[in-house]
């Protein structure tokens, strides 16, 4: 058992202590386990696409861990963002939002219950980004877990993956396939539950979260519901109770060089998993419009980043108000945070208005 005060453990006979604990008690809690550092595992889990499929499973393996370590688990559930899937309404406009939707998910259960740590199931691109914001937003001893990438099928002898499929929709539309072709691919392309197999954003994410330190280390990435990835699970489940003793969060951990050895390790596994990866006619269309092979795309997948030395005053921040883009810097960074803070305020003094006037009327 820690050692030391957790913040998860009330004084007795507060208000707070009374309802946690008979909350916690009808759960079948024992005086013992109440005493416990209390851990979130944050789960993304959802049938709506593969991605997420198997982290049910994933999960009870970190429960497993954490009470044979200690501590006391709770698992809460997140929403689930997929490109293939909630991509669809509103011409996409659900998806990259749903990366803060994900931190405001985590944060309303995880800070609102005062949990001492959480392990993070990471699955499909936009859950990863998302968890490591709320680790660092929250700071408290945090583990995120690379639940990995999934198996591909193969036809005619081919190998086929999801994105395979994805590129072949412009051969349909270029008459180079048919559409019976399409289907065909598409229902073989995905052999079991986990993000794309290639090195996208989902994989790169999964390593980036291990370079900054906030991923066990070699757990990164792994293939879904395999042995070694089950074995990261509840190894990180072992561990974030000894992280909870040792009160090591994320503001420890996420230094500068953690920052720039993460901008390393996605730079040098990307080129290496590229170069495996890439059929000898590839070309890829960059932002500018130009269409490079791909020799020349690994040449410039390789280039060292150019926002290394990114300062506060290089950024363009454009504040979610009726107000125009900004220069931030050091000197007007305070009357900008005060401003959007003015504008928070008369936006909640406005609906708690609205809220009055809305029950007025239904008592009228």
């Amino acid at each position: 058992m820690t050692k030391r005060k957790l913040r998860s453990n009330f004084e007795p006979g507060t208000p707070r202590w009374a309802v946690r604990r008979a909350q916690w008690k009808a759960l079948g809690l024992s005086d013992a386990d109440l005493e416990k550092p209390k851990i979130a595992i944050v789960n993304t889990s959802s049938e709506l696409s593969s991605c997420f499929s198997h982290l049910d499973g994933v999960a009870a393996r970190v429960k497993q861990a954490i009470r044979a370590t200690g501590g006391v688990p709770f698992e809460v559930r997140t929403a689930a963002p997929s490109d293939f899937i909630t991509s669809a309404g509103r011409q996409g406009r659900y998806i990259l939002p749903s990366r803060d939707l994900l931190v405001n998910d985590i944060e309303v259960q995880v800070e609102g219950a005062q949990l001492d740590g959480m392990v993070c199931l990471a699955s499909c691109d936009k859950t990863g980004p998302g968890q490591l914001m709320a680790a660092a937003r929250l700071d408290i001893p945090s583990i995120i877990v690379a639940c990995g990438y999934q198996p591909h099928g193969h036809l005619h002898g081919r190998a086929i993956d999801i994105e395979e499929v994805y590129e072949s929709v412009g051969k349909v539309r270029a008459a180079q396939i048919t559409v019976e072709e399409l289907q065909a691919m598409c229902d073989v392309a995905i052999q079991g539950p986990g993000v794309c197999a290639g090195m996208g954003t989902a994989n790169t994410m999964h390593i980036a979260a291990e370079a900054l330190g906030l991923a066990l280390p070699g757990s990164t990435p792994v293939s879904a519901n395999s042995e070694r990835m089950f074995a990261f699970a509840e190894a990180a489940g072992r561990r974030i109770v000894e992280m909870i003793d040792e009160d090591l969060r994320p503001s420890r951990i996420l230094t500068a060089e953690a920052f720039e050895n993460a901008i390393a390790s996605v730079q040098n596994s990307d080129v290496k998993r590229f170069d495996e990866i890439l059929a000898a006619d590839f070309y890829c269309s960059n932002p500018d419009k130009s269409l490079i092979d791909r020799a020349a795309f690994l040449q410039q997948t390789a280039k060292p980043v150019a926002i290394m030395n990114l300062r506060a005053e290089d950024v363009k921040i454009r504040i979610l108000a009726p107000r125009p883009t900004t220069g931030l810097t050091a000197e007007t960074m305070p009357a900008e945070i005060e401003a959007l803070r003015q504008v928070y305020e008369h936006e909640l003094a406005q609906m708690r208005a609205d809220r009055k006037n809305a029950a007025i009327g239904l008592a009228s």
